[in-house]
């Protein structure tokens, strides 16, 4: 990747249709001690690595459940659905992106590594009233408060009864007043806590109670 690609990727990777061109690498990477071999690209979000935040939330988030129903919300090229669809071959991960290179990136890495169990789309692409097992996500902080509220509050009250999301948000970004808007904004049938802290990171517990 040359020097002006972070630049493309912030500026383009939760735009509809990157305008970069649409250049492959090709990755080895762990996931939860899962290798798997990977397509990126520019134009999407850490093109070229597993960025540090995906790389937190993937060591300390506990082990997902054998079955269900997962999202990861903002897929980019798919590293935390791969992860879940690894670490739990028989549950179902859906995998939602506004980046059309992104949703294409995430389907062809499920495809290279035989997770049939990744659904990649738009959120309209997500069964209406499905709700989640669990949610992973690291979300696109840079979107803007309120849009970032706005995507939050739409998949967050879908969890199941007794379901979980860990959401990984760097601490000089708004980690810890993110944490106190939810507490605030989601029902009280939600708790919202600290449930790690890593190189500059947050991992948020979101449970919906029983």
């Amino acid at each position: 990747m040359n020097a002006q690609d972070p630049h493309k990727q912030a500026e383009q990777y939760f735009t509809t249709s990157p305008s970069s061109a649409d250049v492959r690498h090709e990755m080895h990477v762990t996931l939860r001690g899962h290798e798997a071999d990977v397509e990126t690209s520019n134009g999407v979000f850490s093109g070229g690595r597993v960025d540090l935040g995906t790389s937190v939330l993937l060591r300390h988030a506990p082990m997902p459940p054998a079955h269900g129903d997962f999202l990861d919300i903002g897929c980019g090229w798919g590293a935390i659905s791969l992860a879940l669809a690894l670490e739990s071959p028989e549950a179902s991960v859906y995998a939602i992106d506004v980046n059309e290179r992104a949703i294409e990136l995430t389907q062809h890495n499920a495809e290279l590594n035989g997770c049939t169990n990744i659904h990649a789309g738009e959120a309209a692409d997500v069964p209406e009233g499905l709700e989640f097992e669990l949610i992973w996500s690291n979300p696109p902080i840079r979107i803007g408060k309120q849009e970032l509220h706005t995507l939050l509050m739409t998949w967050l009250p879908r969890l199941a009864p007794d379901g979980y999301a860990y959401l990984v948000v760097q601490k000089n970004l708004g980690s810890d007043s993110l944490m106190r808007w939810l507490a605030q904004a989601l029902p009280d049938t939600f708790t919202v806590a600290k449930y790690a802290s890593s190189k500059g990171y947050r991992v948020i517990e979101v449970h919906r109670l029983p």
